[in-house]
């Protein structure tokens, strides 16, 4: 019996211990914690939403020029990825050979970029390597009467695959860059119509990185 009694004072001595919950000093530490955690966390969630946009919208404007090239090998037609560089749109046109003179033809609707992002290559002064001599956004998209547009850019390609210029000529210098001001990304075409995409920091001096 006293055994018994023992263990029910032990119960009754734990229960009141476990009843009486946290300290204010305990609280505190907790709540310190957490917004110890907070401060060191949002910054890296903010850095890691901006990186996921950027890379998003470069990944559109790389698949954008593929689908173009794609097209027009598939369509044996000229077929261009039209940027709008004021609204940062852009979307993809072929060549309607319904006439030889006859217009450009959108085949897709406006693709977006996010509203951090804007086409340009900021500071930046020297493109990436074996690429272009200068640095520069692709030429400006023409009309259907040949006429430039402004704050365009149109990288355009023949039924081979291979990019061409506003004459039609085999072109070597196309390239699009887009920035949001913590990095900038250019995604460039070769004459052989290979597509490849690059990466630096937004300085004078770019240390361009093949992605």
């Amino acid at each position: 019996m006293r055994l018994h009694f023992h263990d029910d004072r032990q119960r009754g001595t734990a229960y009141g211990r476990s009843a009486s919950g946290f300290t204010i000093l305990e609280t505190l530490f907790v709540v310190a914690l957490i917004g110890i955690i907070s401060v060191i966390a949002v910054p890296m969630a903010g850095n890691a939403i901006a990186n996921f946009k950027i890379t998003g919208d470069v990944r559109s404007v790389s698949n954008g020029v593929s689908l173009a090239k794609m097209r027009a090998a598939s369509d044996f037609s000229r077929v261009r990825l039209y940027v709008d560089l004021s609204s940062r749109t852009h979307k993809l046109q072929v060549w309607s050979k319904a006439s030889p003179t006859c217009c450009w033809v959108t085949e897709s609707g406006l693709t977006y970029l996010s509203s951090s992002t804007s086409l340009s290559y900021g500071i930046v002064s020297t493109p990436p390597p074996n690429t272009q001599g200068t640095i520069g956004q692709a030429l400006a998209c023409t009309n259907d009467a040949g006429a430039n547009i402004a704050n365009t850019a149109c990288i355009m390609f023949n039924s081979r695959g291979v990019p061409i210029d506003n004459t039609f000529a085999p072109y070597s210098d196309d390239a699009l860059y887009v920035t949001d001001g913590t990095a900038v990304y250019g995604v460039t075409v070769a004459a052989t119509g290979m597509i490849r995409t690059w990466r630096t920091q937004p300085t004078a001096t770019p240390t361009w990185v093949l992605q």
